[in-house]
């Protein structure tokens, strides 16, 4: 895990190193061991590397790096299978000075040039400078877990692993207008569209499953995708087995992300997922360090479930309980590091959850995120799973889980919409989008002359959903298209703001394939989200958190903190700069804020508190 940098000349002028160490310099948290940089003969183009010493913590592995005297890399993140990629590539001729895994890009990639994208299991951000074919290729991995922005003119090309890295050598900050509606109106931190607009103009994201070539001679830049992931397979294949396949998987999964030549150690939610992660950990080497956010009082607090796992597994656990005035201290630094808006305080938690990890001196955590959105494990997913056994004509299965999710007394939505919706996925999509223009243009407090000025021909920006017919399309709508990108986004930030490193057994592409392949019913069944899983970690967990009934998701106290006196001050002070901006209209001041819960529709005031950080 590391900071990643570059600037490309594309007039051919010589560059000169100042702006890059300007670059370099605000991605220092995220890659404290050191710095490199490199330019070419030609001294047009520029490449820096922050790092974080995970694997391999000899100088030899430092970056950039050179290999046959061609290649030039910069890599943020981890390629799990280096070791087998490794043992491959040496067989076939190549030689290694380093025992970490970015030189095994540098070969893969000159053994296979784009197609070794299709070999590696990881998460990466990387860019590699062909001097022979005065070529820049850059990828990203496949969920996005690893961030790459960009800005292009026709004097330059910069890159790097965040947007203040840009700022800091010179591109002008400026927020997108619609991209800042649809974020106070509808709660959205991503283009569902287009995902490669980011909240700011002029800079971009290199989106997820991508790769890029930037060729400067010709001011030619081209983007393609070289991943898909396939929603209509599905293979034959009996519960125990896919059982069996799914552990193998998962258990493969979390071994690879292991490999570290520093501590390693685990976020504990409470929940199936981070629990499952620690016992998979357990299994493998034990004595392992977890670590929790926890709210005393709170009547969604964690802490029973954490210490019954603790207990059963003989693990440390290290706790963190963050309240309104860490968070209003706090608050301005998380806002730097995410960059972009966020829609909770959520995030806040995992914050001081990753800096608890680097008080203990605990470098790479692995975390549960991610199975929620492959497994269908929220509870909003049920409908979606009705609406198939109703389209695919299993009336009696229909009935059979209604009544078992009634009877588990798991609270979903089913009635005479979600009929018209299975059998009109088109329409209900358009419905849908629909409603989601009408709120944009009927927000209650945004000025209308603001709507008028920058929403006039980019009201449908940014809105798009997804025809649904079955669970799977509206999981990969999820997982690819909108949604698991703004909580991988989270993660990064929070991780590297303390120069952790986070890692996701759940989003292994192998294991991701193999589910969606798998019949809606062995992913939500017998009146469970995450069947597959539970039956899975059955009698390796405790019963009371793999058959919990009320786990919906990690959620802190926000309602209280944003009653908190201090916040509610804090809240209007934002809600005056929107007005002064002339983003909200001056009559928002006189309304009372509304405190909500994190998972809480129409969570304005949060809203505006977090969007005046970003103007």
């Amino acid at each position: 895990m590391c900071g990643i940098s570059g600037i490309l000349s594309a007039e051919k002028e010589q560059l000169n190193f100042y702006p890059l160490k300007k670059m370099l310099q605000t991605l220092v948290h995220r890659g404290p061991d050191g710095e490199g940089i490199w330019q070419n003969d030609a001294k047009d183009v520029l490449l820096g590397h922050r790092r974080l010493a995970i694997i391999d913590l000899s100088n030899a592995a430092a970056q950039p790096m050179r290999y046959l005297n061609r290649y030039t890399i910069i890599h943020n993140g981890e390629i799990y299978n280096y070791k087998e990629l490794r043992t491959f590539l040496q067989q076939h001729g190549y030689t290694f000075k380093s025992q970490g895994d970015t030189e095994v890009i540098l070969a893969a990639y000159d053994f296979w040039k784009e197609r070794c994208l299709q070999h590696f299991d990881g998460m990466f951000a990387f860019a590699i400078w062909d001097e022979k074919e005065q070529q820049l290729f850059a990828a990203r991995d496949r969920f996005g877990e690893k961030p790459f922005y960009y800005f292009e003119n026709d004097q330059y090309f910069l890159f790097a692993s965040e947007m203040k890295a840009l700022w800091a050598a010179g591109v002008e900050k400026e927020a997108e207008e619609k991209m800042l509606l649809n974020y106070l109106a509808l709660g959205h931190v991503q283009n569902a569209a287009d995902k490669e607009y980011t909240f700011y103009k002029n800079i971009w994201a290199l989106p997820p499953a991508h790769y890029l070539k930037y060729t400067p001679a010709l001011k030619k830049l081209s983007l393609k995708k070289y991943w898909h992931l396939n929603k209509e397979k599905q293979i034959d294949i009996t519960p125990d087995e896919a059982m069996e396949e799914f552990g193998a998987l998962l258990q493969h999964s979390v071994n690879n992300r292991l490999r570290s030549d520093v501590a390693v150690g685990t976020s504990l939610s409470g929940g199936l997922d981070s629990s499952s992660i620690a016992a998979l950990i357990n299994e493998n080497t034990g004595g392992q360090k977890t670590f929790s956010a926890v709210f005393p009082g709170f009547n969604k607090d964690e802490s029973p479930y954490i210490k019954l796992l603790s207990q059963k597994l003989e693990i440390e656990n290290y706790t963190t309980a963050p309240d309104a005035v860490s968070l209003l201290k706090t608050f301005t630094d998380l806002c730097y590091h995410q960059e972009e808006p966020f829609t909770s305080s959520s995030i806040f938690a995992q914050y001081k959850v990753f800096e608890l990890a680097k008080q203990h001196n605990v470098t790479v955590l692995l975390d549960g995120q991610g199975a929620d959105e492959v497994l269908a494990g929220y509870n909003r997913y049920i409908r979606w799973y009705l609406q198939d056994l109703l389209t695919h004509k299993y009336a009696g299965e229909r009935n059979k889980a209604i009544n078992a999710l009634r009877q588990n007394q798991i609270p979903f939505n089913w009635g005479i919409k979600n009929y018209a919706a299975a059998f009109l996925p088109m329409h209900t999509a358009m419905f849908l989008e629909r409603r989601e223009y009408y709120q944009i243009l009927h927000q209650p407090d945004i000025n209308p002359d603001y709507l008028k000025q920058h929403v006039r021909g980019k009201e449908w920006e940014g809105i798009h959903k997804a025809p649904v017919t079955k669970l799977n399309d509206i999981l990969h709508y999820n997982v690819t298209e909108f949604g698991l990108e703004e909580l991988l986004r989270y993660a990064d930030r929070n991780s590297m703001a303390h120069g952790r490193e986070v890692r996701l057994p759940f989003l292994d592409h192998m294991l991701v394939e193999f589910i969606f392949s798998l019949p809606s019913t062995m992913k939500i069944n017998g009146g469970y989200t995450k069947w597959l899983l539970r039956k899975t970690m059955d009698k390796k967990l405790p019963n009371e958190i793999v058959w919990r009934k009320d786990k919906v998701g990690y959620e802190p106290p926000q309602k209280q903190w944003m009653e908190n006196s201090l916040m509610q001050e804090y809240i209007q002070a934002t809600k005056q700069k929107l007005v002064d901006k002339g983003v909200l209209h001056p009559k928002a001041l006189h309304k009372k804020i509304v405190a909500k819960e994190a998972v809480a529709a129409n969570n304005y005031d949060w809203r505006y508190l977090c969007a005046a950080q970003f103007l």
